[in-house]
């Protein structure tokens, strides 16, 4: 069985702060990378370098009506977890073997960049309003039983 220490809710902290620079009109997500006890990298969700912020209407799915779960094909906003991976490799810091604090659970795209990036726990606070379905869980699963990676919930 794997416990919660102290030292996850102290990385789970500094995610929630790191979230409230997301730039996200809808929704602000921080992430952690932590190898060794040391902090490599951090991640917030938001458009790319260079493009003009999601809250200064950069991202068409933010600034317009799209109802909540759709219009993805729209959105220009990275998550946070693949800002922190990204910004682990620009910057040259191994991620191989860390773990990744999320402040919402990591989507079905972000668990494969985790498990592609090394990083073999995956610890998060928040579920997604509209979890996925029985078939996408499974998956979901499927995915991390296979890699060895761990999905812990705080």
């Amino acid at each position: 069985m794997i416990m919660i220490r102290d030292w996850d809710l102290y990385y789970l902290g500094i995610a929630e702060a790191v979230s409230a620079r997301g730039s996200c009109s809808r929704r602000q997500v921080g992430a952690v990378i932590v190898v060794d006890r040391a902090v490599v990298s951090t991640g917030y969700n938001g458009t790319p370098s260079g493009v003009q912020n999601c809250n200064e209407g950069g991202c068409a799915r933010c600034a317009g009506n799209t109802p909540p779960g759709s219009g993805y094909e729209l959105c220009l906003c990275v998550h946070a977890e693949q800002n922190a991976i990204s910004q682990a490799a620009r910057r040259g810091n191994a991620t191989d073997g860390g773990v990744l604090y999320c402040t919402l659970r990591p989507c079905f795209g972000c668990v494969k960049s985790a498990i592609q990036a090394g990083i073999k726990t995956l610890i998060y606070q928040h579920q997604h309003e509209g979890a996925y379905d029985k078939n996408s869980e499974d998956i979901y699963a499927f995915l991390l039983s296979q890699s060895g990676t761990t999905l812990l919930k705080v």
